[in-house]
């Protein structure tokens, strides 16, 4: 029997840029790019974020532009050196914005494999989600989500459904597990679960899942519903999905991804490597109702199980 071959395994690459003059270099998932284009002349808008630094149309929308070299705490780029910069136009969190980088290096092929966790020592709420190599140099993946949040404060606001008695003991009968690289997705994934007061498990990438998963599975509490982030370093939210389906001690998981990107790719390639459902990140009550179509799923394979068994 030929070998299957995951569909999951379909390159993302990164986008190398620099941001101060030092010329380090940083990087984000080229999922997330929409376009990079050349700096074009902006429009100041009165009483903004002090990191947005004006906005342009682009393609018939209205886009801001936010000085990334300032947002993540360097020297703030000047306006004298603007015509020199370009704008790398992302698509995340459901809103379209413009990043103001100093230079575009290239854009490489990445084993995302091989990227390391940033430290745990750089603190709570660094920028950095993961670093690797190119040519001998450091390359820092940054976390495009905490960004927002810290410019758009009300990505950490939401609203949590209520829930019945019966929903809410159907999903505390549930081992979760929550995977997430980026530090402010886990804390609105874990918000929504504490307002409601289900418990979980909680991972900062695919690999901890992977291994964590197996562990459960060989202590007799297996774990029931994975909601796991698409774009990780390491072992990504597609290749985990693929790992659990083809693990007999694991696939009986309700697999949710969910993503950043507004795409219906994503969702189309997640249903192929076998997650049952595909979100856009992040609304807590579409996450909640998610899981709670997957507790009622469960509910119901067990006790076809039970009457198969009888």
């Amino acid at each position: 029997m030929a070998k299957t071959i995951s569909k999951a395994n379909q390159s993302q690459g990164m986008l190398m840029f620099t941001l101060n003059m030092q010329k380090q270099l940083f990087a984000i998932g080229t999922l997330k790019v929409r376009e990079i284009i050349p700096y074009m002349p902006m429009t100041q808008i009165p009483y903004s974020h002090h990191d947005v630094v004006g906005t342009v149309n682009f393609r018939n929308m209205t886009v801001p532009v936010i000085d990334m070299a300032a947002a993540v705490g360097f020297r703030r780029i000047d306006p004298s050196e603007y015509n020199n910069c370009y704008l790398i136009v992302t698509d995340c969190l459901r809103t379209v914005v413009a990043f103001m980088v100093r230079s575009i290096e290239k854009i490489i092929e990445c084993n995302w494999r091989e990227i390391e966790p940033a430290p745990q020592t750089a603190g709570k709420n660094v920028f950095v989600t993961g670093i690797t190599r190119h040519e001998k140099n450091i390359v820092q993946l940054l976390d495009v989500e905490l960004l927002l949040s810290k410019i758009y404060p009300q990505y950490e606001s939401v609203k949590v459904p209520m829930l019945t008695d019966i929903e809410r003991e159907r999903l505390r009968a549930l081992n979760i597990l929550l995977v997430d690289d980026s530090s402010i997705a886990r804390k609105q994934l874990a918000d929504a679960l504490d307002r409601i007061n289900i418990s979980y498990q909680v991972c900062k990438n695919g690999i901890e899942a992977i291994e964590l998963m197996r562990q459960e599975a060989e202590q007799g509490r297996a774990i029931d519903l994975l909601v796991s982030d698409i774009e990780m370093p390491g072992l990504d939210g597609y290749e985990l999905a693929f790992e659990v389906q083809n693990e007999n001690n694991l696939n009986h998981a309700y697999i949710i991804l969910h993503t950043s990107l507004s795409s219906e790719i994503c969702v189309d390639r997640a249903h192929q490597v076998g997650a049952h459902e595909a979100l856009e990140k992040f609304n807590a009550t579409e996450l909640i109702e998610a899981m709670l179509r997957g507790a009622k799923k469960l509910d119901d394979y067990n006790r076809q199980k039970t009457k198969t068994l009888a």
